[in-house]
């Protein structure tokens, strides 16, 4: 029996609800998304402040979370955003995830 799914690289549409200040994933009924709200930092930067992620539980464990992360960060960078990780798993990735540490005033970044 094949795996092919699990092989499959994660791609799935991110949408930002500028509305509603968070970026989501939809799948089915269901949807995972990440909270944000802008800031300035000290010296002038325009930054966002990544402050929730949420994946429903049946869509748990399936990387979309990880995924979500990864495009909010290059998101952020090709917008030119300083990145404050206030939400545990964002911060947890950008930990893992040394190429982004030096956008987040949590990392290497001046807040």
């Amino acid at each position: 029996m094949s795996n092919e799914t699990e092989k499959q690289p994660l791609s799935y549409d991110v949408i930002d609800n500028t509305e509603k200040k968070r970026f989501e994933i939809h799948i089915g009924d269901e949807m995972a998304y990440e909270v944000y709200d802008f800031f300035t930092t000290s010296q002038g930067e325009k930054g966002i402040d990544y402050q929730h992620t949420i994946v429903p539980d049946n869509l748990s464990g399936q990387g979309i979370a990880s995924y979500l992360v990864k495009y909010i960060l290059d998101d952020a960078e090709a917008k030119g955003l300083r990145v404050k990780p206030t939400c545990p798993y964002v911060k947890s990735y950008i930990d893992k995830h040394p190429k982004y540490q030096a956008n987040s005033v949590f990392h290497d970044a001046t807040a």
